[in-house]
């Protein structure tokens, strides 16, 4: 877990980067898009997705998702019950945010074919959550956990920091 300000900006850059892969790649396949794009496309996406998220994660979600994990009544001096209220509360906040990103993303490139934008919002909450909070929990998260520890908090060790 980050220790300072700057490791938390690192660790919350890393926990973006392997979110926004995941769920970019996941939501271009449920709308059967990866075929049609190009790879320059596909990357453009990709960084696009990344800034809006790592600045809703930094400037907007992080801080209350942290504010309400902490707030509910649960044993602090458990790592793993930290852990997974963290985990819930940023995977909501995300996908309630990035969701809509996504829904005004598809208004504006090819329209919403005269579905209606509240269905067509929690349609496509409820299909990213379901895929988020399972993904957060058992591959990205302990994946940047592992590489933050060895790579961000390790180099911390060999400069005596």
């Amino acid at each position: 877990m980050p220790a300072t300000k700057k490791e938390d900006i690192y660790f919350g850059l890393m926990m973006c980067f392997g979110m926004v892969v995941f769920m970019t790649f996941y939501n271009l396949y449920t709308h059967e898009l990866l075929g049609t794009m190009t790879w320059k496309e596909v990357l453009v996406q990709l960084l696009l997705v990344y800034v809006v998220a790592s600045l809703l994660e930094l400037l907007v979600v992080g801080p209350i998702a942290k504010k309400a994990a902490f707030s509910l009544p649960y044993d602090k001096s458990k790592k793993i019950f930290v852990m997974l209220s963290l985990a819930l509360c940023m995977v909501t906040g995300m996908v309630l945010c990035m969701s809509f990103y996504g829904l005004m993303t598809t208004y504006l490139t090819s329209g919403l074919d005269g579905a209606s934008w509240i269905g067509s919002y929690f349609s496509l909450v409820g299909h990213n959550f379901i895929i988020a909070l399972p993904l957060q929990l058992l591959v990205v998260g302990p994946l940047v956990r592992l590489l933050f520890a060895r790579f961000v908090q390790g180099n911390r060790t060999e400069l005596g920091g």
